[in-house]
């Protein structure tokens, strides 16, 4: 039983796999197959899979996780300026910084649940914001934001002779469509370890403290270690994606940490469906379609697009439509999630699944009715 699940497991792995690994291939008909947006798509695909760790799977709703994804960001750049511009101390500085940063916030979050919890991590990602803007500006260099420098220290790079100016990874600069695979790759890694993260005990305790937590410590079973572990390996993935986007776009600002990054992961987790492996990946890549696509539309760009319209006609599309996209894609956005969340409650994987077993219902009472419209011969 165990071997047919790992076997399982892994067919799926490789199928998420070949299906980000064609990414520049299948999103070019819908307008997305270039290199920065698809960078985006993993990037925060990670940060939302790291966030269902928390919310999906043990029930805490932080508003607060965009803290560790700019402290991410920040200590990716310090990593760049002090040690080398190649990638891998980067994110793997910006993990320890992420998790470090949360298991702190998660000493004095964590004493509470419910909307307390909530409250507390939204205002710890306001401090932080707020601190990167003034208290801390040698740090974070406030609103000019933390870049690279030509008189940067990259005791590393200075030692072995390396004079590239940007993010590369043993000469591979970190731009394009390279920078795209480089975080591809870690978007692969990363699901594999929560699908594996779901599967162990480790996991089942954690779907079991969603479930009832009050029960379970009734039983005498400390459910604190496993929901602040949950909220340090959740931080983790946050500041990996921080480091990331720092990969990409070798720069960090506050307003990373803004709310409304912790508000978009929320959303992107709910709308591809919270608890589920593939669901928080499935809503960044249409929270971040619809940002970039949609916002794009602008009148003049939907007058061209309806130009074959007589002009009356053509006008009155154009008004009709505009309010939904270019600066108001918020609306559409807000729509299809309220839609989401009234008729499908488990995300795009509901409806997914909801649609599978129609089919299948289908399939198997047409396979049913076929037998007994058989005539005996004459």
């Amino acid at each position: 039983m165990t071997q047919s699940k790992n076997r399982n497991d892994l067919l799926y792995l490789a199928i998420l796999a070949l299906v980000v690994f064609t990414m520049p291939i299948w999103l070019k008909p819908f307008g997305a197959g270039y290199p920065d947006l698809m960078q985006r798509f993993a990037i925060f695909g990670i940060f939302a899979i790291g966030f269902n760790i928390l919310f999906g799977m043990t029930g805490y709703l932080s508003f607060g996780h965009a803290a560790f994804l700019g402290a991410g960001s920040y200590a990716a750049v310090w990593s760049f300026k002090l040690l080398s511009l190649n990638p891998i101390p980067a994110v793997l500085f910006a993990m320890l910084v992420g998790g470090v940063f949360a298991a702190l916030v998660g000493v004095v979050s964590l004493r509470r649940s419910g909307i307390y919890f909530s409250i507390l991590t939204l205002a710890f990602a306001q401090m932080s914001y707020s601190l990167a803007y003034s208290v801390l500006m040698p740090i974070t260099h406030g609103d000019s934001g933390l870049q690279l420098a030509g008189n940067d220290p990259r005791i590393l790079d200075r030692l072995f002779g390396n004079e590239a100016a940007l993010p590369h990874f043993f000469g591979i600069q970190m731009t394009g469509i390279y920078g795209f695979y480089f975080c591809a790759i870690v978007l692969v890694i990363c699901f594999y370890f929560a699908m594996r993260l779901s599967r162990s005990p480790f996991g089942m305790a954690l779907r079991a403290i969603k479930s009832n937590q009050t029960r379970m410590s009734y039983t005498g079973f400390n459910t604190r270690p496993y929901a602040r572990t949950a909220f340090i390996i959740s931080g983790m993935y946050a500041g990996l994606a921080g480091g990331l986007l720092a990969v990409t776009d070798p720069l960090a600002g506050a307003e990373r940490m803004q709310w409304t990054a912790s508000g978009e992961v929320v959303l992107m987790t709910i709308l591809g469906g919270a608890g589920t492996l593939l669901g928080p990946f499935i809503g960044a890549i249409l929270i971040k379609y619809f940002e970039n696509i949609f916002s794009a539309f602008h009148p003049a760009r939907l007058h061209e697009a309806f130009s074959f319209l007589p002009d009356g006609l053509e006008n009155f599309m154009v008004t009709i439509i505009s309010p939904f996209v270019g600066e108001g894609w918020h609306l559409t956005l807000g729509l299809m999630f309220m839609l989401i969340v009234i008729f499908m409650p488990g995300g795009v994987m509901e409806g997914g699944k909801r649609l599978v077993n129609l089919l299948r219902r289908r399939f198997t009472a047409e396979g049913r009715a076929q037998p007994s419209q058989l005539k005996p011969a004459e």
